[in-house]
Protein backbone atom coordinates (compact mmCIF):
# COMPACT_ATOMS: atom_id res chain seq x y z
CA UNK A 1 0.00 0.00 0.00
CA UNK A 2 1.23 3.82 -1.34
CA UNK A 3 0.41 6.99 -0.55
CA UNK A 4 -0.96 9.42 -3.21
CA UNK A 5 1.92 11.18 -4.47
CA UNK A 6 2.21 15.15 -4.55
CA UNK A 7 4.47 17.62 -6.49
CA UNK A 8 3.87 19.88 -3.49
CA UNK A 9 5.34 18.19 -0.72
CA UNK A 10 7.58 15.18 -0.24
CA UNK A 11 5.22 12.34 0.21
CA UNK A 12 8.01 10.05 -0.13
CA UNK A 13 9.58 11.15 2.96
CA UNK A 14 6.61 10.51 4.92
CA UNK A 15 6.80 7.04 3.50
CA UNK A 16 10.12 6.66 4.67
CA UNK A 17 9.13 7.66 7.95
CA UNK A 18 8.11 3.62 8.83
CA UNK A 19 10.89 2.05 7.16
CA UNK A 20 12.83 0.08 10.24
CA UNK A 21 10.09 0.64 12.36
CA UNK A 22 10.75 -1.23 15.59
CA UNK A 23 8.26 -0.29 17.38
CA UNK A 24 4.46 1.56 17.10
CA UNK A 25 5.13 5.14 18.21
CA UNK A 26 5.57 6.19 14.48
CA UNK A 27 2.16 4.85 13.55
CA UNK A 28 0.40 6.37 16.64
CA UNK A 29 2.01 9.79 16.34
CA UNK A 30 1.18 10.19 12.62
CA UNK A 31 -2.43 9.35 13.34
CA UNK A 32 -2.57 11.89 15.86
CA UNK A 33 -1.58 14.28 13.70
CA UNK A 34 -3.79 13.43 11.11
CA UNK A 35 -6.53 13.96 13.73
CA UNK A 36 -5.79 16.93 14.99
CA UNK A 37 -5.81 18.17 11.66
CA UNK A 38 -8.77 17.56 10.63
CA UNK A 39 -10.12 19.35 13.76
CA UNK A 40 -8.65 22.35 12.15
CA UNK A 41 -5.71 22.52 14.51
CA UNK A 42 -1.95 23.39 12.58
CA UNK A 43 0.02 24.70 16.52
CA UNK A 44 -0.57 21.13 18.02
CA UNK A 45 0.50 20.89 21.65
CA UNK A 46 3.02 17.65 22.23
CA UNK A 47 0.86 16.95 25.24
CA UNK A 48 -2.25 16.33 23.19
CA UNK A 49 -0.82 14.53 20.93
CA UNK A 50 0.64 11.91 23.37
CA UNK A 51 -2.64 11.52 24.89
CA UNK A 52 -4.24 11.06 21.21
CA UNK A 53 -1.72 8.41 20.64
CA UNK A 54 -1.94 6.91 24.19
CA UNK A 55 -6.25 6.52 23.25
CA UNK A 56 -5.55 5.45 19.59
CA UNK A 57 -3.44 2.18 21.17
CA UNK A 58 -6.03 1.97 24.65
CA UNK A 59 -8.18 -0.45 23.72
CA UNK A 60 -5.90 -3.13 21.63
CA UNK A 61 -3.34 -2.97 24.57
CA UNK A 62 -5.95 -3.13 27.59
CA UNK A 63 -8.98 -4.68 26.19
CA UNK A 64 -7.44 -7.19 23.13
CA UNK A 65 -3.81 -7.91 24.90
CA UNK A 66 -1.98 -7.34 21.66
CA UNK A 67 1.46 -7.41 22.54
CA UNK A 68 3.73 -3.98 20.67
CA UNK A 69 6.72 -6.38 21.84
CA UNK A 70 9.25 -6.00 24.57
CA UNK A 71 11.17 -2.74 23.39
CA UNK A 72 7.86 -0.77 23.17
CA UNK A 73 7.24 1.98 25.14
CA UNK A 74 4.02 2.80 24.18
CA UNK A 75 2.67 -0.04 25.91
CA UNK A 76 4.13 0.38 28.98
CA UNK A 77 3.14 3.29 29.14
CA UNK A 78 -0.35 2.34 28.69
CA UNK A 79 -0.19 -0.36 31.52
CA UNK A 80 1.50 2.53 33.74
CA UNK A 81 -1.17 5.13 33.17
CA UNK A 82 -4.21 2.68 33.63
CA UNK A 83 -3.32 2.00 36.76
CA UNK A 84 -2.61 5.73 37.73
CA UNK A 85 -5.55 6.92 36.08
CA UNK A 86 -7.56 4.24 37.08
CA UNK A 87 -9.31 3.97 33.98
CA UNK A 88 -11.16 1.56 32.68
CA UNK A 89 -9.73 -0.76 29.76
CA UNK A 90 -12.98 -0.39 28.01
CA UNK A 91 -13.47 3.11 28.45
CA UNK A 92 -13.90 5.04 25.46
CA UNK A 93 -11.71 6.81 23.68
CA UNK A 94 -12.51 10.51 23.62
CA UNK A 95 -12.61 9.88 27.73
CA UNK A 96 -9.26 8.41 27.88
CA UNK A 97 -7.91 11.16 25.59
CA UNK A 98 -9.75 13.80 27.81
CA UNK A 99 -8.61 12.56 30.92
CA UNK A 100 -4.65 12.03 29.77
CA UNK A 101 -4.42 15.35 28.52
CA UNK A 102 -5.92 17.28 31.61
CA UNK A 103 -4.08 15.31 34.06
CA UNK A 104 -1.30 16.45 36.69
CA UNK A 105 -0.12 13.35 37.86
CA UNK A 106 3.64 13.47 38.02
CA UNK A 107 4.17 9.57 37.05
CA UNK A 108 1.42 10.26 34.13
CA UNK A 109 3.15 13.11 33.03
CA UNK A 110 6.49 11.36 33.32
CA UNK A 111 5.15 8.45 30.77
CA UNK A 112 4.49 11.49 28.47
CA UNK A 113 7.49 13.24 29.00
CA UNK A 114 9.45 10.25 27.80
CA UNK A 115 7.73 10.41 24.30
CA UNK A 116 9.36 14.28 23.94
CA UNK A 117 12.35 13.11 24.17
CA UNK A 118 11.99 10.23 21.37
CA UNK A 119 8.95 10.57 19.40
CA UNK A 120 8.69 14.33 17.48
CA UNK A 121 12.33 14.83 16.16
CA UNK A 122 13.37 11.33 15.13
CA UNK A 123 9.94 10.81 13.40
CA UNK A 124 11.45 13.70 10.45
CA UNK A 125 14.50 11.61 10.41
CA UNK A 126 13.95 10.98 6.64
CA UNK A 127 13.87 14.62 6.11
CA UNK A 128 17.00 14.98 7.96
CA UNK A 129 19.56 11.95 7.73
CA UNK A 130 22.52 12.29 9.76
CA UNK A 131 20.80 15.22 11.82
CA UNK A 132 21.01 14.91 16.00
CA UNK A 133 18.10 16.13 17.67
CA UNK A 134 19.20 19.45 18.23
CA UNK A 135 19.84 20.06 14.73
CA UNK A 136 16.45 18.62 13.83
CA UNK A 137 14.84 21.02 15.78
CA UNK A 138 16.91 23.80 14.23
CA UNK A 139 16.29 22.72 10.69
CA UNK A 140 12.61 22.53 11.50
CA UNK A 141 11.96 25.85 12.27
CA UNK A 142 11.79 26.95 8.42
CA UNK A 143 10.16 23.92 7.04
CA UNK A 144 13.80 23.02 5.27
CA UNK A 145 13.49 20.16 2.73
CA UNK A 146 9.30 20.62 3.40
CA UNK A 147 9.46 18.60 6.51
CA UNK A 148 6.18 17.84 8.20
CA UNK A 149 6.08 20.29 10.72
CA UNK A 150 8.19 22.63 12.96
CA UNK A 151 9.13 21.16 16.37
CA UNK A 152 9.04 23.80 19.13
CA UNK A 153 9.40 23.43 22.90
CA UNK A 154 5.59 22.37 23.80
CA UNK A 155 3.90 21.76 20.13
CA UNK A 156 4.61 21.28 16.54
CA UNK A 157 3.68 23.51 14.08
CA UNK A 158 2.18 21.83 10.94
CA UNK A 159 3.89 22.93 7.37
CA UNK A 160 0.61 24.90 5.46
CA UNK A 161 1.74 22.86 2.25
CA UNK A 162 1.47 19.60 4.49
CA UNK A 163 -2.37 20.26 5.66
CA UNK A 164 -3.38 20.65 2.32
CA UNK A 165 -2.32 17.09 1.60
CA UNK A 166 -2.93 15.81 4.80
CA UNK A 167 -6.95 17.16 4.79
CA UNK A 168 -7.01 15.91 0.69
CA UNK A 169 -5.68 12.34 1.47
CA UNK A 170 -6.50 11.63 5.20
CA UNK A 171 -8.78 8.65 5.02
CA UNK A 172 -5.79 6.92 2.64
CA UNK A 173 -2.91 8.13 5.33
CA UNK A 174 -4.86 6.55 7.70
CA UNK A 175 -5.32 3.55 6.17
CA UNK A 176 -1.63 3.49 5.33
CA UNK A 177 -0.64 3.76 8.98
CA UNK A 178 -3.39 0.84 9.90
CA UNK A 179 -1.76 -1.20 7.14
CA UNK A 180 1.63 -1.24 8.01
CA UNK A 181 0.63 -1.39 12.01
CA UNK A 182 -1.36 -4.35 11.43
CA UNK A 183 1.80 -5.52 9.61
CA UNK A 184 3.84 -4.66 12.40
CA UNK A 185 1.73 -6.27 14.91
CA UNK A 186 1.02 -9.59 12.84
CA UNK A 187 4.63 -10.49 13.39
CA UNK A 188 4.97 -9.62 17.22
CA UNK A 189 1.48 -12.01 17.78
CA UNK A 190 1.61 -14.44 15.09
CA UNK A 191 -0.63 -16.95 17.06
CA UNK A 192 -2.93 -14.29 17.37
CA UNK A 193 -6.33 -14.06 16.03
CA UNK A 194 -8.03 -11.63 14.08
CA UNK A 195 -4.74 -8.91 14.66
CA UNK A 196 -6.81 -5.98 12.08
CA UNK A 197 -10.27 -5.99 14.07
CA UNK A 198 -8.05 -5.51 17.26
CA UNK A 199 -6.42 -2.50 16.71
CA UNK A 200 -9.53 -0.31 16.39
CA UNK A 201 -12.44 -0.31 18.81
CA UNK A 202 -15.16 -1.96 17.53
CA UNK A 203 -18.06 0.64 17.43
CA UNK A 204 -20.37 -1.99 18.96
CA UNK A 205 -20.09 -5.84 19.22
CA UNK A 206 -22.80 -8.10 17.25
CA UNK A 207 -25.85 -9.06 18.99
CA UNK A 208 -26.10 -12.57 20.48
CA UNK A 209 -30.01 -12.81 19.47
CA UNK A 210 -28.91 -15.29 16.53
CA UNK A 211 -27.48 -17.47 18.17
CA UNK A 212 -29.63 -17.58 21.52
CA UNK A 213 -32.90 -17.93 19.21
CA UNK A 214 -31.53 -20.01 16.72
CA UNK A 215 -29.37 -22.46 18.81
CA UNK A 216 -29.61 -22.12 23.00
CA UNK A 217 -33.50 -21.52 22.54
CA UNK A 218 -34.28 -25.53 20.63
CA UNK A 219 -31.75 -26.57 22.95
CA UNK A 220 -33.76 -25.47 26.01
CA UNK A 221 -37.60 -26.12 24.58
CA UNK A 222 -35.68 -29.78 24.38
CA UNK A 223 -34.11 -30.27 27.86
CA UNK A 224 -36.69 -27.40 29.78
CA UNK A 225 -33.55 -26.67 32.38
CA UNK A 226 -30.09 -26.58 31.49
CA UNK A 227 -27.09 -26.54 34.71
CA UNK A 228 -24.86 -23.69 34.49
CA UNK A 229 -21.25 -25.36 34.09
CA UNK A 230 -20.07 -22.87 36.37
CA UNK A 231 -22.32 -22.11 38.89
CA UNK A 232 -24.29 -25.61 38.99
CA UNK A 233 -27.58 -23.58 38.87
CA UNK A 234 -30.88 -24.62 36.97
CA UNK A 235 -31.09 -22.08 33.69
CA UNK A 236 -34.76 -22.19 31.62
CA UNK A 237 -35.24 -19.88 28.56
CA UNK A 238 -36.48 -17.46 30.21
CA UNK A 239 -33.37 -16.91 32.44
CA UNK A 240 -30.10 -17.28 30.88
CA UNK A 241 -26.95 -15.21 29.28
CA UNK A 242 -25.02 -16.54 25.99
CA UNK A 243 -21.73 -16.49 27.21
CA UNK A 244 -18.47 -17.19 25.29
CA UNK A 245 -16.29 -19.65 26.90
CA UNK A 246 -12.97 -18.36 25.97
CA UNK A 247 -13.16 -14.30 25.88
CA UNK A 248 -14.68 -12.42 23.13
CA UNK A 249 -11.76 -10.32 23.69
CA UNK A 250 -9.28 -12.53 22.12
CA UNK A 251 -11.33 -14.79 19.55
CA UNK A 252 -13.30 -11.49 18.61
CA UNK A 253 -15.99 -13.76 17.12
CA UNK A 254 -19.39 -15.23 18.08
CA UNK A 255 -19.01 -18.71 16.78
CA UNK A 256 -21.46 -20.91 18.29
CA UNK A 257 -18.51 -23.44 19.67
CA UNK A 258 -17.35 -21.17 21.81
CA UNK A 259 -20.77 -19.80 22.89
CA UNK A 260 -22.57 -21.59 25.87
CA UNK A 261 -25.63 -20.56 28.17
CA UNK A 262 -24.82 -19.17 31.73
CA UNK A 263 -25.88 -17.84 34.76
CA UNK A 264 -26.69 -14.36 33.71
CA UNK A 265 -24.75 -12.80 36.93
CA UNK A 266 -22.00 -15.26 37.06
CA UNK A 267 -21.90 -13.92 33.43
CA UNK A 268 -21.30 -10.28 34.81
CA UNK A 269 -18.61 -11.10 36.65
CA UNK A 270 -16.77 -13.43 34.41
CA UNK A 271 -15.63 -10.53 32.44
CA UNK A 272 -12.72 -11.31 30.07
CA UNK A 273 -11.12 -14.55 32.49
CA UNK A 274 -9.86 -17.52 31.03
CA UNK A 275 -11.88 -20.74 31.97
CA UNK A 276 -9.60 -23.67 33.72
CA UNK A 277 -10.06 -26.02 30.93
CA UNK A 278 -9.30 -29.13 34.22
CA UNK A 279 -12.49 -27.46 35.74
CA UNK A 280 -14.64 -26.74 32.84
CA UNK A 281 -13.83 -28.39 29.89
CA UNK A 282 -15.81 -31.74 30.01
CA UNK A 283 -19.22 -29.67 31.06
CA UNK A 284 -18.54 -27.74 28.19
CA UNK A 285 -18.15 -30.19 25.82
CA UNK A 286 -21.02 -32.77 26.88
CA UNK A 287 -23.38 -29.41 26.77
CA UNK A 288 -22.24 -28.84 23.36
CA UNK A 289 -22.29 -32.88 22.02
CA UNK A 290 -26.04 -33.17 23.35
CA UNK A 291 -26.97 -29.73 22.13
CA UNK A 292 -25.46 -30.23 18.63
CA UNK A 293 -27.50 -33.44 18.80
CA UNK A 294 -30.75 -31.89 19.85
CA UNK A 295 -30.50 -29.19 16.97
CA UNK A 296 -29.37 -31.37 14.27
CA UNK A 297 -32.51 -33.34 15.03
CA UNK A 298 -34.98 -30.86 15.30
CA UNK A 299 -33.79 -28.67 12.77
CA UNK A 300 -31.33 -30.22 10.73
CA UNK A 301 -30.49 -27.47 8.05
CA UNK A 302 -29.41 -25.25 10.98
CA UNK A 303 -26.83 -22.77 9.33
CA UNK A 304 -25.29 -22.32 13.19
CA UNK A 305 -24.06 -25.55 12.78
CA UNK A 306 -21.76 -24.68 9.72
CA UNK A 307 -20.02 -22.93 12.92
CA UNK A 308 -18.37 -26.39 14.15
CA UNK A 309 -17.15 -26.51 10.34
CA UNK A 310 -14.30 -23.99 11.67
CA UNK A 311 -12.85 -26.36 14.03
CA UNK A 312 -13.91 -29.53 12.82
CA UNK A 313 -13.75 -29.73 9.22
CA UNK A 314 -14.47 -33.47 9.11
CA UNK A 315 -18.01 -32.61 10.34
CA UNK A 316 -19.30 -31.77 6.63
CA UNK A 317 -21.59 -35.39 6.68
CA UNK A 318 -23.59 -36.53 9.00
CA UNK A 319 -21.74 -40.21 9.45
CA UNK A 320 -18.95 -38.01 10.52
CA UNK A 321 -20.49 -37.03 13.25
CA UNK A 322 -19.50 -39.81 15.95
CA UNK A 323 -15.88 -39.88 14.70
CA UNK A 324 -15.22 -36.31 14.20
CA UNK A 325 -16.84 -34.39 17.56
CA UNK A 326 -15.09 -36.04 20.00
CA UNK A 327 -14.07 -34.68 23.37
CA UNK A 328 -10.26 -35.18 22.57
CA UNK A 329 -10.16 -33.29 19.28
CA UNK A 330 -12.75 -30.36 20.74
CA UNK A 331 -9.67 -29.89 23.34
CA UNK A 332 -7.45 -30.25 20.88
CA UNK A 333 -8.61 -26.96 19.32
CA UNK A 334 -9.38 -25.07 22.71
CA UNK A 335 -6.04 -25.94 24.70
CA UNK A 336 -3.60 -23.74 21.99
CA UNK A 337 -6.00 -20.51 21.67
CA UNK A 338 -6.43 -20.58 25.91
CA UNK A 339 -2.92 -20.95 26.11
CA UNK A 340 -2.07 -18.28 23.95
CA UNK A 341 -4.43 -16.16 25.64
CA UNK A 342 -2.68 -16.74 28.92
CA UNK A 343 0.71 -15.67 27.24
CA UNK A 344 -1.00 -12.69 25.66
CA UNK A 345 -1.77 -11.49 29.50
CA UNK A 346 -5.49 -12.90 29.91
CA UNK A 347 -6.11 -13.83 33.56
CA UNK A 348 -7.72 -17.45 34.36
CA UNK A 349 -11.29 -17.32 36.21
CA UNK A 350 -10.41 -17.61 40.17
Amino acid sequence: MSLPQSAIVPVNLLSASFNNTSATYKFYWLLAIIEAVENGEQAIMKKDLFARMISQAWFTVNYFHISFGKQDKLQKAIEIIRQTEKIAIDEDRKNVFSAIRSTTNPVTLDQLKHFDNQVPHWFLSPWFPGYQKSGIYEASLTFSNQCLYQLRRDQIFINPDWIVYILETARIIKNFCYWNLVLFLQKKNPNVPDIPNKVIKPAFRSSLTPQRKGFWNIVFDELKTVKCIYTGNQLTKAKYAVEHFIPYSFVSHNLIWNLLPADPSFNCSKSNKLPNLDLYFTPFFKLHKQSVEIVKKNNPNNSILEDYLTIFPGLDTASAFSTEFTAAKFKERLQPLITIASNNGFEYMK
